[in-house]
């Protein structure tokens, strides 16, 4: 059973910690509705005993103290509403457990501006983060020595994650709900916490071991050729020869440079790409399919429930369920 600690401190924004307390219990729920064991523990973790002020003048009361004694294998640190290096990020106890909790391989993850807890804790030398947008000039002059990246909502860099605000903070919780428990625990969380805004974590995060920043140059030529080729038929061993590879090599280079084998990768693309039509477009789902390189509708259908666990119409019904009708008043 994974431990999590939610990190609560005077001035913390609110929704930073109870929308990722939400995702991870809604995790614990799913699989006690399939007669499974609670996946993980969380503990709101203190800096102080009494109970701390949040934004919008709410309380929050600690169920557990900042202690050496403790183990997480999750920590999330929450945005700060007022300046971010006021306070608890410079507090040398917190300093010392959150590079006890890196040393031990914990994952640290930190909500917007909560960047600059492990800043201080110098978690970041030589390593890429983000903030909230609001500081970068002030995050980018105070720490030099971090890679920061402003173009990017999330990063990663081992077990180190940055986001750059709560909306990100969620993508990345389904992650590693997918990554801890599998994506079937994970799709049924996203499920009930607004599909429409849930970004996946591949297309909106830089990582040091991202597929797509790899180097191997034949094999991210091949992806750049797929990323625009999506709607046409297309012939996986015609792509190893189009490569100069033999098919056995290119397989096993692909898989090596993504993670995944080239007609998988080819799927998951072409189910991300029908998301995004349905929800911003008003193609029918024939012709998303089409769009997608599915010719057969029902084959395309199958395809899309296999991976997201509904069908095309519904996932477009899901994800549109918050857009007001013009005529409804």
């Amino acid at each position: 059973m994974k431990q999590v600690a939610l990190l609560a401190f005077h001035d913390a924004l609110a929704t930073s910690i109870s929308l990722p307390m939400e995702l991870l219990t809604a995790a614990n729920s799913v699989s006690r509705l399939n007669q499974r064991e609670a996946l993980m523990e969380a503990h709101i973790v203190g800096l102080d005993p009494a109970p701390i002020r949040v934004s919008g003048g709410m309380q929050i009361l600690p169920s557990a103290e900042l202690s050496a004694d403790d183990r997480y294998d999750l920590i999330i640190i929450p945005s700060r509403w007022r300046h971010p290096h006021r306070g608890a990020p410079t507090r040398p106890e917190v300093i010392r457990w959150l590079r006890e909790h890196e040393q031990r391989g914990a994952d640290i993850c930190a909500v917007g501006n909560g960047s600059y807890f492990l800043a201080e804790a110098g978690l970041l030398k030589q390593r890429v983060a983000t903030t909230h947008w609001h500081y970068f000039d002030d995050f980018a002059s105070r720490y030099p020595n971090i890679v920061l990246q402003r173009d990017y909502l999330i990063t990663q860099a081992d077990n180190i994650y940055c986001t750059g605000s709560v909306n990100s903070a969620a993508d990345l919780v389904i992650h590693l709900i997918d990554r801890y428990w599998g994506a079937w625990v994970a799709r049924r969380v996203a499920q009930q916490f607004s599909p429409e805004s849930r970004r996946p974590f591949s297309r909106n995060s830089y990582r040091v071991d991202r597929s797509d920043l790899h180097r191997d140059e034949i094999i991210a030529l091949a992806q750049n050729w797929l990323a625009r080729h999506l709607h046409e038929p297309i012939n996986i061993p015609d792509l190893a020869d189009q490569s100069g590879l033999s098919e056995r090599s290119f397989h096993r280079r692909f898989r090596q440079a993504t993670g995944l084998p080239p007609l998988q990768y080819m799927q998951k693309m072409r189910i991300e790409l029908a998301q995004d039509l349905l929800q911003n477009s008003n193609l029918s789902v024939e012709e998303i399919g089409q769009q997608c390189g599915y010719t057969d509708s029902s084959y395309f259908c199958r395809l899309f429930k296999s991976h997201c666990t509904t069908t095309p119409s519904e996932y477009r019904r899901a994800v549109r369920r918050k857009l007001f009708d013009v005529n409804e008043h």
